[in-house]
């Protein structure tokens, strides 16, 4: 008799992801919702991440990163999330995470979205996000610019604060005068100003390193 190949379905090793922002509210909506789907899809859930209590655009989602780490280590071939808001903290954040999978060969699929990048119209609403979070980034830039130059007409001094005249002055003479440490030299002008140096130690480090360069270069 002759022997039958195998047609079974390859497993879809499917990752759900939810989060609420209050210990008040519950994921339950969201992660019945998800496995409603994986069902008629056909793919197989073999671990539910979720974060409660943990706003959208704080860094520390430990849920999260344990989900991004297991696709990195190629244990998953689908995320499933609920919304794009309950996933991404911004659309650069967004971005980058499906820039993540694509290149991991992860499919991601978003619920009430409707949007799944392994589909025609997935792939085309990737190409919109990625040009939204490039228009956003502009946009910021050209905000930020356009707010330095408004301070500037009005005569406001802009970047970080300027060092007190006086204190780069002593801070030059100790590096020129003696051999102490940038350290003891922020102490040192910290102690003759009664406890405050009025400069950062990163501040004072440059100016030290400026002054004995010159002082050891040849004339």
């Amino acid at each position: 008799m002759a022997a039958h190949s195998s047609t079974e379905t390859p497993t879809v090793r499917t990752a759900t992801y939810a989060r609420v922002s209050t210990a008040d509210q519950s994921p339950d909506l969201q992660h019945d919702g998800l496995r409603a789907f994986a069902h008629r899809a056909g793919l197989s859930v073999v671990a539910a991440y979720t974060d409660v209590a943990v706003s959208g655009r704080k860094e520390g989602r430990p849920d999260l990163d344990r989900l991004m780490a297991s696709a990195r280590r190629r244990e998953l071939d689908c995320v499933l999330v609920w919304k794009f808001d309950r996933f991404a903290r911004s659309v650069s954040h967004l971005v980058r995470a499906l820039d993540e999978f694509d290149h991991l060969g992860v499919r991601f699929v978003s619920v009430q979205d409707d949007v799944d990048t392994t589909s025609p119209m997935g792939r085309a609403m990737f190409a919109v996000i990625g040009a939204m979070a490039e228009l956003e980034s502009a946009l910021i830039a050209e905000r930020v610019q356009a707010g330095m130059a408004a301070a500037k007409a009005r005569g406001r001094h802009v970047g970080r604060p300027a060092t007190n005249g006086d204190v780069a002055a002593r801070v030059e003479e100790l590096a020129r005068t003696t051999d102490l440490s940038v350290r003891k030299i922020h102490a040192a002008i910290a102690d003759e100003r009664g406890g405050e140096a009025g400069v950062s130690r990163s501040v004072v480090g440059r100016i030290v390193k400026e002054i004995r360069a010159d002082v050891s270069s040849p004339s």
